[in-house]
């Protein structure tokens, strides 16, 4: 990473600490009614008595969201700035990354938050050598073809033209900006430096993959089969014009190689039917110009490589990521697997598996990632929010907790995005879009919610937990809402629920399944408060039950199983690595609820085992549902009226269930009536050990009242409620939810992010064959890091070839000071020339290194 880039990343974080505003005003408190006391009247004609005026009794603290409503509707990016410029717009839920955009934000003297979770990338298409529906050829079914795509593209070029250097060179799965990176930067580096631009490379492997696909180059162009060989390179039309630009650049390059491409400019909406879910075989696209957003902050990657290189990936239900089995290695995929499911016991283990993945992604190269990026969600200076420092505002679980006015309670917020309703919306496998997550974060509550700027698990709904785990995994605890034991040996109770039976609707024990004694890396108990099921209501009066619970846990086991009316065969690479590590769970408790978790995933994290084991709050993936309604809609899905995700939609031809609108509207219509006919309970023989007839009866009649008001089917729990939604007009309103059980300040006081700021100076100079020091300075706001908020100083040297030469620890001198001393031995080992050192500081506080490069000449 060259120092220009680091800089300008420094820049940004700076931006971004002089802009956000968390934190806010106390609501106002209960004071207790003084009754005014006044002396008798007195027997006077002439005067008429007069009474002392009561005082006006404080107004009852907040509870829920601090705004009234909020109103979201599209607008272009390119017109983000000036809209809230100009008073028709408080805030940009989405994120703003070109310079022009960030110039603009600080002329105009908005607020912003700043955020590191962007990606860019290039997806292929990889069925192949031909579309069944067409004949023609797919260059990028071929390995070298794609990885010639590593050389083709010049990664600097387009981060200069661009981002005007402000974004960073990106190669793996692994996030630049991810703690993740910088604990294993000794194996990522040496393939950035072997991925550097190289044309000769580009055009010989090129040649080589498309001549044994049997294509030929003629006069400069390639043929097949006697006709041009024409990319179909589907290009998204985004308001800054990032992905344009990134397209049209890549395009001219591929021209310059001998292909003919066919630039196919497409809104998200244009493109969704195509990339992701279509079908691939019909030849509709070669490559598509994508981006990402975190869903958080992650500390850890493990699921990483999985998510964008395997078939096993949550986005497995996507055509797009189904077919990725058809030419990967059962072994590499094994092994993608099973580093998602944390399938090893040593954090040197760890580390080869990591090698490993990400060894395969470049294997494969399924997409060829661009660059990490920083970007700024701007908002009116009057606005407060906490935002995520991977995440920005729009898919930040804390936006609609904490957004308010800094000047009064209440008020309405018009938030704009770029898009909506990109695909339609179900919580089981509806839209997952950035955009679409800003509208149904408000209107879901949680067990957790991870800490903004460390990516700790925060409980949310859930009272405490406590966590197990066998002795040797090297497990940490930071938090106090949790505890942490190591044991020899964790067995698995017989009479743990472990799989689903399909047929029967009934949960499979361990002891049914496994005779032989079965035992579990990790298991975690999750106390829920006593009062859950008085406190928490969902938006159409119903109260949460034990019922919503267990149909979120059958559901994550029914729709993969073959005998199952709502079978989506989809679903089941995920599902079958989701199995990998499961190992069951069981009810302890109803009253108050107490679930009992068993299961080989595990992080370093105690936090974030307690978050990846929680597979029991009803939210779906994709939204918040309580029991009844998920029964409407696998009625549909069962009858093969609307199907739950886009696979099995396309494959029936049948529309993808939407619970917003659209025509499919009268399927759910008609599947509650017929609910409410029945007083239908679903899967019974287990739901209706937790559902009663009555409830039954209470929670149908409550979801056709919300919808004769409403004239939708989205029905959560959190602070605002989705209230009118206009499809064609894409516009959502959100009004406040006065029976959400929280203070609205309980998330208040969210501090800026605490980014350490690397400096590096050599203390004299080099002399191959002699002892060298560096002086390596932290601070944060000008004042020297604490080294208790530390977790480590890593340096990495290279030399004048770019080959890593050491890689090891600074020696702490004094507060915010580090020193890094290279022995003789390894000074005698660099080559004439410049030579790097490299930088990277790890923190408690936050989740984001700092990395700084240092150049230097030996003699």
């Amino acid at each position: 990473m060259s120092k220009k880039l680091l800089t300008a990343l420094g820049l940004f974080v700076i931006f971004g600490m002089f802009l956000v505003a968390c934190g806010g005003k106390e609501p106002p408190q209960n004071a207790p009614l003084e009754v005014p006391t006044s002396e008798p009247a007195q027997n006077n004609p002439d005067k008429e008595p007069t009474a002392e005026p009561l005082d006006e009794p404080e107004p009852a603290p907040r509870v829920g969201g601090w705004l009234d409503q909020v109103i979201i509707s599209v607008v272009d990016a390119a017109s983000a700035v000036s809209k809230i410029a100009a008073g028709e717009a408080d805030v940009y839920g989405s994120t703003l990354s070109s310079p022009q955009d960030i110039t603009s934000i600080k002329e105009t003297g908005l607020s912003g938050f700043t955020s590191y979770g962007g990606n860019y990338e290039i997806s292929f298409n990889t069925v192949g050598p031909t579309f069944e529906a067409t004949g023609k050829l797919n260059p990028f079914y071929s390995l070298k073809v794609r990885e010639a795509m590593q050389f083709l593209i010049d990664r600097d070029y387009i981060i200069e033209k661009v981002y005007a250097g402000a974004a960073i060179a990106r190669y793996t799965s692994i996030a630049t900006t991810s703690p993740e990176y910088g604990r294993y930067i000794e194996i990522i580096r040496p393939y950035e430096v072997y991925y550097q631009p190289d044309r000769a490379k580009a055009k010989a492997l090129l040649e080589e993959g498309m001549t044994e696909l049997g294509a030929e180059l003629v006069d400069g162009k390639w043929f097949y089969e006697g006709e041009l060989v024409e990319l179909i390179f589907i290009i998204r039309l985004d308001g800054d014009g990032i992905r344009q630009q990134i397209g049209d650049i890549i395009s001219t390059w591929l021209e310059q190689v001998g292909f003919t491409v066919n630039r196919q400019y497409m809104t998200a909406s244009e493109a969704s039917p195509i990339w992701p879910a279509g079908n691939m075989q019909d030849g509709k696209m070669h490559l598509y110009t994508g981006s990402w957003v975190a869903g958080g902050l992650s500390r850890d990657l493990s699921e990483a490589p999985q998510f964008y290189h395997s078939p096993s990936s949550p986005k497995g239900s996507y055509n797009m990521w189904a077919v990725y089995a058809e030419e990967m290695a059962v072994e590499d995929i094994q092994l993608l697997d099973d580093l998602a499911n944390q399938n090893y016991t040593t954090m040197e283990q760890r580390k080869v598996m990591f090698e490993q993945a990400i060894k395969i992604g470049l294997k494969y190269n399924q997409r060829i990632f661009l660059m990490d990026t920083p970007a700024v969600s701007p908002y009116i200076p009057e606005l407060e929010v906490a935002g995520n420092l991977a995440t920005g505002i729009d898919i930040n679980v804390l936006w609609p907790l904490t957004m308010r006015f800094t000047d009064r309670v209440g008020g309405v917020v018009r938030m704009i995005e770029p898009e909506l309703f990109y695909d339609p919306a179900n919580p089981v496998d509806g839209s997952g879009w950035v955009d679409d997550r800003l509208w149904q974060i408000p209107t879901q509550s949680s067990d957790l919610v991870d800490h903004p700027h460390t990516g700790l698990s925060l409980p949310f709904r859930l009272e405490r937990a406590e966590v197990t785990v066998v002795s040797g995994l090297p497990v940490n605890k930071t938090l106090d809402w949790l505890t942490l034991d190591v044991v020899d040996e964790i067995v698995v109770p017989g009479d743990t629920w472990v799989d689903w039976d399909a047929v029967a609707q009934t949960w499979i024990t361990s002891e049914e399944k496994f005779p032989e004694k079965q035992t579990a890396k990790t298991k975690v108990v999750y106390y829920y408060p006593e009062n859950l099921f008085e406190l928490v209501s969902w938006h159409d009066g119903s109260k949460l039950s034990v019922g919503d619970f267990m149909m979120k846990m059958i559901m994550n086991f029914d729709r993969s199983k073959e005998a199952s009316v709502i079978y989506d065969h989809a679903t089941v690479p995920a599902f079958e690595a989701f199995l990998d590590a499961f190992k069951g769970f069981k009810i302890l408790s109803t009253q108050p609820l107490v679930i009992e978790c068993y299961s080989d995933k595990w992080y370093t994290d105690a936090e974030l085992i307690v978050g990846t084991h929680n597979a029991f709050w009803p939210e779906y993936g994709y939204g918040e549902a309580q029991w009844a309604m998920i029964a409407v809609g696998n009625k549909a899905d069962a009858k093969l009226q609307l199907a739950y995700g886009p696979n099995k939609s396309d494959e029936n031809e049948i529309e993808w269930m939407n619970f917003l609108g659209g025509p499919g509207l009268r399927y759910l219509e008609d599947n509650l009536e017929e609910a409410i006919a029945e007083n239908f309970i679903p899967y019974e023989p287990t739901m209706g050990q937790y559902v009663t007839a009555e409830e039954a009866a209470v929670r149908y009649a409550n979801i056709q009242t919300f919808y004769d008001q409403h004239n939708h089917f989205w029905i959560g729990t959190g602070p605002y409620i989705l209230e009118d939604v206009d499809l064609e007009a894409e516009t959502v309103t959100l009004n406040h939810n006065p029976n959400f059980p929280d203070l609205a300040n309980r998330w208040d006081g969210f501090a800026v992010p605490k980014v350490g700021e690397v400096t590096i100076s050599l203390d004299g100079r080099v002399v191959n064959g002699q002892k060298a020091a560096f002086n390596v300075y932290i601070e944060f706001q000008g004042e020297p890091y604490p080294s208790g908020e530390i977790a480590e100083v890593k340096y990495l040297l290279f030399n004048a070839l770019n080959d890593v030469v050491e890689v090891g620890l600074a020696e702490y001198v004094s507060e915010g000071h580090y020193r890094v001393t290279l022995s003789p031995e390894t000074t005698v080992k660099l080559e004439p020339g410049t030579n790097k050192l490299d930088v990277v500081g790890q923190y408690i506080p936050v989740a984001l290194p700092s990395i700084e490069t240092f150049e230097f000449v030996s003699e």
